[in-house]
């Protein structure tokens, strides 16, 4: 197996190793380890306040400067981790025993995702796209997929016409759409005959209507792998594009990804960042998504470009490019496990292949809009990601290298977290409820070793992710996980192949508040997290000689109880109000318009757009259109290069605190040519993305994160004991009516 190629340069980094280790373990007296814990925890607390204008004039030796904050980080836990494994784990009676071999693992998991996410990310590289050659006839061929099932056709038509005008000589591309929903062994169903076959035929015209290729199979095997597996037996490009029902490519797509091949024959993937217009159910229901960095943000404009420098970077299912002749040699997309994206790019890492990350944003998608849909999602990928680590486990692969299978083990690793985070939900109530002594330390060791090794854990994690991951929110997310995730999980370990694939809901319609059905759970840790603090009150009261160790198990728990809180205010589902959600365009300045009005033209701006309308502010105050009236606009698509006239009607009209008329319009195209403008319109400039994503990326501190968090959860539990209190008061005098009723009658 090519787990090392030995040289003198790795004899020497593994000596060093050897001795960072040797000094993290060396034994110091309490007052000296304080001193060292705490003076590299102030440096690391300069650092990482302060990192967002070294990053402005480190330049090229930035990340040689995230190796030493890695170092010193690392170095404050591994003292701890010598300390809490030789001094804290003693005998007192089985259950104690217990709880402290679970808090153990919980830590012990903790730390090696820590270690193994600092390894990941120590030298993230940045690519810019590799040229392309002057003779188009030289350009490799390509082959679009478009896999579906059940996703509808006003879906399917945006995500096709922004395909089919991607910026490529057209006789070198070509688009097809593989359907999973209108498969012979669908259309032979009495159940479901009758609507699979108006869906073969609508699709079909579709696909006829905007020039792409029809295409379905005989039975629905292997779910999305044999839907594409099965789309690849009639394609003969030499690349072929991965790109889900809701991903709607920009018109640059091709030209940025491609020349990558020409330079490598050995790479057989290059993927980039899917990027989302719309929010999740938590950034939704906890009103975040504006100001704050998406959940996905992190892994792909940091995560991703880490693996990338370790040749790491994985298939993630849509927004790729992969060389055909690899994928044969693997008998094509792999589907032992139902992450078949992970799992194909492990098998072809693991035949010595090579992988690129480009992370310019390319792709628009949407996340699910229901906190149920969010969790079919995460489940899926935590199941997929455990049967990779049990059937395809990356020490196994023939032709890795040693940073390959680190980085795939962290990868498939990080989803065994829901373990771990129930652990740390339920484990204060182990000392604060029944006593239990399960963590041997007194104040004075918490505050010299455990501390520090938590501070400086936080620190390091604002440094790498904090752009683009806020203090505190990984938690929040893997608190909402773990309810469902646990026994989804278990039942892997249980039996690797009993998961079956289950397709994420996508374009799902909320039109009022409703409580989500998947609730309770978080009730139940509320109350008792809550009566964990009540019992740590009485120990206060009645055991005041262990108040040092009460209070800090009693922070623990408060903590917990923002996460639950923060949850609970996720389960109220918030309508929403727009079928399709608007992109902010209005600070880009780039989309110059005009509308036509009264006999005369009239400049303004354009403030907001979907695919179905957009906000406009008017420029002129004389200018007032009425609502229900239809208008003509000439306005500059910039991916397109020039002014294209639209059609719309005003759907609203108001005057905003500045002065300005805002009017909102629907777009109404007249024929296919004005949809493919609107497409190209909305999805296909890739700066708007970058630019938006951009303008939500910005670091804040771990206590302003804290704070943040705290306020938002109290806040929005709030309104979810509010609507619950009302939605049962409405019952109740409901339920007292129709009984007066009856009564009288």
């Amino acid at each position: 197996m090519k787990l090392l190629h030995a040289s003198p340069s790795m004899f020497l980094w593994g000596g060093l190793l050897l001795f960072y280790v040797y000094a993290a373990s060396f034994s110091l007296n309490v007052a000296a380890q304080s001193i060292l814990a705490w003076s590299l925890v102030g440096l690391l607390f300069v650092i990482q306040a302060n990192y967002t204008r070294l990053e402005q004039h480190l330049g090229a030796t930035l990340r040689l400067f995230r190796l030493v904050v890695i170092f010193l980080a690392v170095f404050v836990t591994l003292r701890y981790l010598a300390w809490r494994l030789g001094s804290t784990i003693g005998y007192h009676d089985p259950f104690s025993l217990l709880g402290a071999i679970l808090l153990l693992a919980a830590e012990l998991y903790g730390i090696a995702i820590y270690f193994l996410g600092a390894f990941v990310n120590a030298y993230p590289i940045k690519r810019q796209a590799e040229p392309l050659p002057d003779d188009p006839d030289l350009w490799p061929t390509v082959d679009i997929l478009v896999p579906t099932y059940n996703e509808d056709a006003g879906m399917l038509e945006t995500t096709l016409l922004a395909a089919t005008q991607i910026r490529y000589p057209k006789h070198r591309f070509k688009v097809w759409l593989c359907d999973d929903g209108g498969t012979v062994q669908r259309r032979n169903r009495p159940d479901i005959a009758e609507q699979s076959w108006a869906r073969f035929h609508e699709l079909n015209a579709l696909c006829e209507n905007v020039g792409a290729t029809y295409t379905t199979r005989e039975k629905n095997l292997h779910a999305k792998a044999g839907n594409i597996n099965s789309a690849l037996e009639h394609c003969h490009g030499d690349l072929v594009v991965i790109l889900d029902a809701d991903h709607v490519p920009t018109v640059d797509f091709l030209e940025n990804t491609v020349g990558f091949f020409l330079k490598d024959p050995k790479l057989f993937l290059v993927q980039t960042p899917h990027y989302f217009i719309n929010p999740d159910p938590l950034e939704r229901n906890l009103r975040t998504f504006e100001h704050m960095p998406s959940e996905n943000e992190m892994f792909y404009t940091v995560i991703q470009h880490g693996l990338d420098f370790w040749n790491a970077s994985f298939f993630c299912g849509s927004a790729a490019v992969l060389r055909r002749k690899h994928i044969d040699l693997v008998g094509g997309v792999a589907g032992e496990t139902i992450t078949e994206d992970a799992e194909t790019a492990m098998g072809l890492h693991g035949l010595g292949y090579n992988s690129v990350y480009y992370g310019k944003p390319m792709v628009a998608g949407l996340q699910p809009e229901t906190f149920s849909g969010f969790t079919v999602q995460r489940m899926r990928w935590a199941q997929g990601m455990v049967q990779i680590f049990l059937l395809k486990n990356p020490w196994s692969q023939p032709n890795m290298t040693i940073s390959q299978r680190l980085a795939y083990t962290s990868s498939v690793f990080f989803w065994f977290f829901p373990f771990a985070r129930m652990v740390f939900l339920i484990i204060p109530g182990f000392f604060l409820l029944f006593g239990l002594q399960i963590y041997d330390a007194n104040l004075q060791e918490f505050l010299a070793y455990a501390l520090p090794h938590i501070l400086a854990a936080i620190f390091l994690s604002n440094v790498l992710y904090g752009k683009t991951r806020w203090p505190f929110v990984s938690e929040l997310y893997e608190t909402i996980q773990s309810v469902y995730s646990l026994p989804a999980i278990i039942e892997v370990l249980r039996s690797p192949r009993s998961p079956s694939f289950a397709v994420t809901p996508k374009g799902e319609q909320l039109g009022e508040d409703f409580v989500s059905s998947l609730s309770k759970p978080f009730y139940i840790l509320f109350f008792l997290n809550a009566l964990f603090m009540a019992a740590g009150v009485l120990r206060l009261i009645f055991q005041p000689e262990l108040v040092s160790i009460t209070s800090i198990t009693m922070v623990w728990a408060s903590i917990n109880v923002i996460f639950i809180l923060a949850a609970i205010g996720i389960m109220l589902e918030k309508a929403q109000k727009r079928a399709a959600y608007r992109i902010n365009t209005e600070h880009t300045h780039a989309y110059p318009m005009s509308l036509e009005y009264a006999g005369k033209t009239w400049p303004c701006t354009l403030l907001n757009l979907s695919h179905s309308g957009m906000g406009v502010r008017i420029d002129h105050a004389a200018i007032r259109p009425k609502a229900g009236e239809n208008l003509g606009f000439d306005i500059f698509i910039p991916a397109l290069g020039h002014v294209r006239r639209l059609h719309a009607k005003v759907v609203g009209i108001y005057t905003n605190r500045y002065g300005y008329e805002q009017i909102g319009l629907e777009l109404n195209a007249e024929d296919l040519g004005e949809k493919r403008t609107i497409a190209g319109l909305v999805y296909g400039w890739s700066d708007l993305s970058e630019y938006n994503q951009d303008a939500r990326q910005k670091r804040i501190s771990p206590l302003s994160g804290l704070a943040y968090l705290t306020g938002t959860a109290m806040y929005h539990a709030g309104e979810h004991i509010i609507f619950l209190t009302r939605e049962y008061t409405q019952q109740v005098i409901h339920a007292l009516r129709v009984r007066l009723l009856g009564r009288i009658h």
